[in-house]
């Protein structure tokens, strides 16, 4: 991470902020700005892993902790990989963007993966389990360090509170995002608090439905 490019970009962001405060005439005005800063249209991925009380209350912090360093090296080469970047990793959480949603979910499919292949070389005390949320839409990403944005709030939602362990959710921005035929994916309602929020479940990847030879791979 670049950390002096970050605390620029995060001290520009500020700057902004207050004068926006300090002179409301010029909000039309600051707002531009910050879009023209640090807009993107990208995907999010948000992870979440499973299982924090009780595995505190069964081995302590210092064991979570160390599965959380385990989560975030497993997770880092399987984001790269398919074109994405980790923005940042916050206690058991990781969020990475992706330029597009189907990249987000490919990048969805090898932290689980790596976590399958982590699974087999480690006593059952250590196994990691996650689950995951993707929005796609305008963000404001600064630099490699924070995001915000109406999908970011989303596709937390569903990857911290409604996914379960192993489930890969998707906002329906994200999934108007995927291009046809690649993924197959069931919708979904959630209701919390009156407020009710679609999504859509990923089921199966489709290429491996295909015989070889079919399909792009």
């Amino acid at each position: 991470m670049n950390t002096s490019h970050s605390s620029s970009k995060k001290s520009v962001l500020k700057r902004l902020l207050a004068e926006r405060n300090q002179q409301p005439d010029r909000v039309a005005e600051i707002d531009e700005q910050v879009r023209h800063l640090f807009q993107r249209r990208a995907a999010l991925l948000v992870l979440d892993m499973s299982g924090f009380s009780r595995l505190t209350n069964e081995f302590g912090i210092i064991h979570y902790l160390a599965m959380i360093e385990q989560m975030d090296s497993s997770s880092r080469p399987a984001v790269e990989g398919n074109g994405g970047a980790v923005i940042k990793q916050e206690a058991d959480n990781l969020f990475a963007v992706f330029d597009t949603p189907r990249r987000a979910v490919e990048g969805a499919l090898d932290i689980f993966r790596s976590f399958q292949a982590v699974n087999a070389s480690v006593p059952e005390s250590r196994d990691l389990f996650g689950c995951i949320g993707i929005g796609f839409g305008n963000l404001l990403i600064i630099g490699d360090e924070d995001v915000y944005g109406d999908e970011m709030n989303i596709a937390c939602k569903l990857g911290e509170d409604l996914a379960t362990p192993g489930e890969i959710l998707l906002t329906p921005s994200a999934y108007d995002g995927l291009e046809p035929g690649r993924f197959d994916f069931e919708p979904i309602e959630y209701t919390i608090g009156g407020l009710t929020i679609p999504a859509f479940r990923f089921i199966r990847p489709r290429y491996d439905l295909e015989a070889p030879g079919d399909g792009d791979y």
